[in-house]
């Protein structure tokens, strides 16, 4: 019996095998999984046409938890205002502002690049070499269209929300992502070890933690949080 339909969405420049590990663990598991590839090469696809493919995959399925990895974050809440999502759940995750656009948001952060910038060592610093070496094949090249669009909603959406951070991120720190999910989703983050790719360096703990927050949201936890003054 299906228990929940996971729907997972990958970040930048990246496809839905970022989750080709997870997937199967949840599935394995008794769950429906829903692992979309947004246009992110297409210069004519923004952030609304980013939420128009996670709609268009999800199709009629409910009981919907939205995994959102690094800047699906800025897609996943747009996501929540057109399907029932009764869990969202940020992992590494770009957390906007309302009328912020993704390119201003590294500004308004306060994010420091990593110098010198290269992604290998941001990125892969904790996979095994021959993961790392297979992610390289399943980059895209990532369009500027979303980066300069303006994240369209008022406030974040009534959706039960949690935010899990990775302490040895190279991209968003540790104390760099406390502090945003703090200011703006007025929230204590949780933490697991490994850098920025967790579904592929950590994926069993990962399923553990998403299917911990499931079992926690079905007890009768129903927590929505909105972005602090």
């Amino acid at each position: 019996m299906i228990v929940s339909t996971y729907v997972l969405v990958h970040g930048a420049g990246s496809d839905s095998w970022y989750w080709h590990l997870v997937a199967p663990r949840l599935r394995a598991l008794g769950h429906d999984v829903v692992a979309v590839d947004l246009p992110c090469d297409d210069d004519a696809a923004g952030l609304q046409q980013y939420a128009d493919a996670v709609v268009d995959a999800v199709g009629d399925r409910r009981e919907l938890i939205l995994v959102a990895q690094s800047l699906a974050g800025f897609t996943a809440p747009l996501v929540c205002t057109r399907l029932p999502v009764g869990l969202l759940v940020l992992v590494a995750g770009m957390v906007p502002a309302p009328g912020e656009s993704p390119g201003e948001w590294w500004v308004n952060t306060g994010h420091v690049f990593p110098d010198p910038f290269d992604p290998e060592v941001v990125f892969a610093h904790d996979l095994p070499p021959g993961l790392a070496a297979e992610s390289l094949l399943h980059l895209r090249e990532q369009s500027g269209t979303p980066f300069e669009q303006p994240w369209s909603l008022d406030a974040w959406p009534d959706v039960p929300t949690r935010f899990l951070l990775c302490r040895d991120d190279r991209f968003f720190p540790a104390e760099f992502q406390r502090r945003v999910v703090q200011a703006r989703l007025g929230i204590v983050p949780d933490e697991m070890g490994g850098g920025h790719l967790p579904a592929l360096a950590r994926p069993d703990e990962l399923v553990e933690r998403l299917e911990a927050y499931r079992t926690q949201h079905e007890a009768g936890d129903r927590t929505s949080i909105s972005p602090s003054p």
